[in-house]
């Protein structure tokens, strides 16, 4: 049995084009990094182990991530209910809305954080009704996953939305006629085509709010041991002139975010062979 040639891409220039990507990408991104990773290691390892397990560190770990997957999850729901309404249902206004969702990858962080300080301060238009209640927000914990819940909103509805679009309505109508409820017929017909998507953007959505810097500062307040995230803390040990600290922290914010986004392209490749097998 003869084995087929392979056939020649139909547009010329892979071989340069792969070049000019690996050589764009390693100067990019590859040597700022291992420019921080050989930073780290001229301190030593003791040097650098002290400055991930501090416990002022530790402490800006919980929070950030308790709040980033709490927002994350929070997102996740509602973020997939926004994406069905907005795909499903024509109605006034769908427009400005749609709109209104992009606004956090648009807007600077400073501006999404005094934003959300006009809003849950003690003067700010909720604010004032939860402070005679003894409830605060802003400039205190709680604002870490306010100002997340802010940022990631529009990676969960931007993932799901397309596939709603693409959701075959006769599935809904089939599990219908056979007697399934609405709840059945979502549950077992319509979730598992959404499950990949809600769990790209609830994975992207997860990684920006590790990272956040912006939005939380402003609404957070900063208190070491409280209110402090991971991003403040490195800035802060910059600003302290503890360039070791700071650099140790952020490698290991470097490994967390490669994991996340190594973790997002298993989940993409997974949907895309869903996708190809349903079709």
């Amino acid at each position: 049995m003869k084995r087929q040639k392979k056939t020649a891409p139909v547009l010329p220039g892979r071989g340069l084009s792969l070049g000019i990507t690996i050589s764009y990408m390693s100067f990019m991104v590859l040597l700022p990094l291992a420019g921080l990773a050989i930073a780290a290691s001229g301190a030593g390892w003791h040097t650098i182990w002290w400055g991930i397990t501090s416990p002022m560190a530790v402490a800006t770990y919980r929070l950030t991530l308790a709040a980033a997957l709490g927002a994350a999850l929070v997102n996740a729901v509602f973020g997939t209910v926004t994406a069905w309404v907005l795909a499903r249902y024509r109605f006034p206004g769908r427009g400005v809305i749609d709109t209104i969702i992009d606004l956090p990858f648009a807007l600077p962080g400073a501006v999404g954080g005094l934003a959300l300080v006009a809003l849950v301060s003690e003067n700010g238009l909720i604010g004032r009704f939860l402070e005679p209640l003894g409830i605060r927000i802003a400039y205190t914990a709680w604002g870490v996953p306010l100002a997340l819940l802010f940022v990631g909103i529009p990676y969960v509805v931007r993932s799901v939305e397309p596939v709603i679009e693409n959701l075959d309505p006769a599935m809904e109508e089939a599990a219908a006629s056979l007697g399934a409820s609405p709840g059945a017929a979502f549950m077992r017909v319509i979730l598992p085509g959404l499950l990949p998507a809600i769990l790209s953007g609830f994975t992207m959505a997860l990684a920006r709010g590790l990272g956040e810097y912006g939005s939380v500062i402003f609404v957070a307040g900063n208190v070491p041991f409280e209110s402090e995230v991971t991003s403040r803390l490195i800035y802060n040990r910059l600003d302290q002139y503890d360039t070791v600290g700071a650099t140790a922290v952020a490698l290991l914010m470097v490994l967390v975010a490669f994991v996340i986004l190594l973790l997002l392209n298993v989940l993409q490749v997974w949907q895309q062979r869903r996708i190809g097998a349903t079709t």
